[in-house]
């Protein structure tokens, strides 16, 4: 399963490109935020969970989901974990670039969240970026994701 949210688009382009990416070998589903259902995490081996990065943290939807998945529900599923994001570099004003390396992106604290749920994060979050708050997509960013994807999937 997929299970993202997104403000703008990016982060659902993300999603979608790592659906089109496994679902040529595996069974995989997509499902946003604001509208899954945590009987959807029932038997899974893989879930890739992807945010955009607003105000330091996920979404308050992908928040919230977090929040209800029923604790050790999660026990031998392997995650792996996403956001969308900007470079400090392409924050203005700087101020809040230097904020951004104190405070973090929302990979953190979805894997923070996660951590009740018995879900073994099984590497570091992902960052792909945009080029502003409201995107597009940095050049070469759904490549990425899905080589991400697939180099996941390949060692499982």
């Amino acid at each position: 399963l997929v299970l993202y949210d997104s403000f703008f688009g990016n982060t659902k382009n993300i999603a979608q490109a790592i659906v089109d990416e496994l679902s040529q070998v595996h069974e995989v589903s997509i499902a946003r935020a604001e509208t899954a259902n945590v009987n959807q995490l029932q038997h899974l081996d893989l879930l890739f969970v992807g945010s955009p990065t607003r105000a330091f943290a996920p979404s308050p939807n992908m928040t919230a989901f977090l929040k209800i998945i029923p604790a050790r529900s999660l026990a031998g599923v392997k995650v792996a974990v996403f956001d969308t994001r900007i470079t400090p570099a392409d924050i203005k004003p700087k101020l809040v670039g230097l904020a951004l390396k104190w405070a973090g992106y929302a990979d953190k604290k979805i894997i923070r969240l996660l951590k009740p749920s018995g879900g073994e994060v099984i590497l570091p979050g992902e960052g792909f970026m945009v080029s502003e708050s409201k995107g597009p997509l940095k050049e070469g960013e759904l490549t990425r994701a899905t080589a991400w994807a697939r180099s996941i999937a390949d060692k499982l």
